[in-house]
């Protein structure tokens, strides 16, 4: 298993930027797909991105498309999430994921979660 500590969040305002980090620790973090999640206040965890363990196949909601870019360096056991052009609605906790398959972080099968870094957008 991995340990996985976010970083990164904080307060900014419409249309700026920010980049969170998730380090990991133990062994083998190229041999996990990885991903960001967020929640909301009231509303469901939901799918952000996902990343393979080597780095060369990305998945996007929807939603963040155009807007958010996962990359991951292997070498420094990170994975990190470029947020632009925020938006109000993208105001939630962000949590990372690891999974050894990249089909469980897009259905959601998460064995291990971080703790979670706050993002809150105001106008």
């Amino acid at each position: 298993q991995v340990q996985l500590v976010e970083s990164g969040g904080g307060l900014v305002q419409a249309g700026g930027s920010l980049r969170l980090s998730c380090t990991a620790s133990g062994r083998s973090f190229s041999t996990y797909a990885m991903g960001w999640f967020r929640q909301a206040p009231a509303k469901e965890r939901e799918f952000v991105a996902a990343i393979t363990g080597s780095g060369g196949g990305t998945n996007y909601a929807d939603s963040v498309k155009g807007r958010f870019t996962i990359s991951r360096d292997n070498a420094k056991n990170t994975v990190y999430l470029q947020i632009d052009s925020l938006k109000p609605d993208d105001t939630a906790v962000y949590y990372c994921a690891a999974s050894p398959l990249m089909l469980n972080i897009l259905r959601k099968i998460i064995s291990n979660w971080g703790q979670g870094t706050q993002v809150t957008v105001s106008l």
